[in-house]
């Protein structure tokens, strides 16, 4: 069977009962304040990622999030509603990785710059990244956060979070034909209803307070494991990128 992204998907795994994460919960208001939600307009419509703040003026997603328009809401807890936490900020310039393929969803990594500087408070505040060649034991409990699905095409408007654990890769290796255990990581049981197909796609995978990965893809009826891009096995792009981009054309933040 072959992987369909996470962000298009619409259907919940036999025995989940629609209109409920699967496995998971409304996380408590700004306890994730790394979270970004996106707003994307593409030539195909307007679609909606998930996304997390690296530095006060970068967003990291996934390479398949991609739009010619991306604006960023930060400080968010229920994204259908006006909160004085919410900083809106559009983005400068899309950095996808130059060697995604969107076919298999390798390399599926991208950094947004962010036309002005984020405000760090309580509710808005970066996450850490990995330490290079990091690599996470199976069974290692980590968490996702989303705005994904509730239900058939019915999606959350607060913050949703899940517990999930970290796979060996022959269990990603025999679901999907194009896995890589170098780039990628295999997530989540299989013998529990826990999924990150709760999250929208772009979402962070936080192990211990570190960013670790990022939504993927997944099967087509969202039963675990998915896949997620391995963080670390991108530093050394993630580094020069960024510093690369950091004086160009940067506004400074609005009162």
């Amino acid at each position: 069977m072959q992987p369909l992204l996470l962000l298009v998907a619409l259907l919940l795994p036999p025995g989940a009962r629609a209109g409920e994460i699967i496995g998971g919960q409304e996380a408590r208001p700004h306890s994730h304040p790394y979270m970004a939600y996106m707003h994307i307009h593409s030539s195909v419509g307007h679609k909606s990622c998930g996304g997390f703040l690296v530095r006060d003026n970068f967003v990291m997603t996934a390479a398949h999030c991609l739009g010619s328009q991306i604006n960023v809401i930060l400080g968010a807890h229920n994204i259908r509603m006006f909160e004085r936490t919410q900083q809106r900020i559009p983005v400068l310039r899309a950095i996808p990785h130059p060697r995604y393929n969107p076919y298999n969803n390798l390399n599926d990594i991208m950094l947004l710059q962010l036309e002005y500087r984020a405000r760090e408070n309580q509710a808005v505040r970066p996450v850490a990244l990995p330490e290079a060649r990091a690599r996470l034991s199976p069974g290692t409990q980590c968490t996702v956060a989303g705005w994904g699905l509730l239900g058939l095409g019915r999606r959350a408007d607060a913050l949703q979070e899940v517990r999930l654990s970290v796979q060996r890769d022959g269990q990603c290796r025999r679901r999907f034909d194009n896995y890589n255990g170098r780039t990628q990581m295999c997530v989540g049981d299989p013998r529990e209803r826990k999924s990150a197909f709760l999250g929208d796609s772009g979402g962070p995978l936080v192990c211990d307070r570190v960013a670790q990965g990022i939504v993927s893809y997944g099967n087509q009826i969202g039963t675990p494991p998915a896949v997620f891009t391995r963080v670390s096995s991108f530093l050394p792009w993630i580094r020069r990128t960024m510093s690369r981009f950091e004086q160009r054309g940067q506004t400074e933040t609005p009162l």
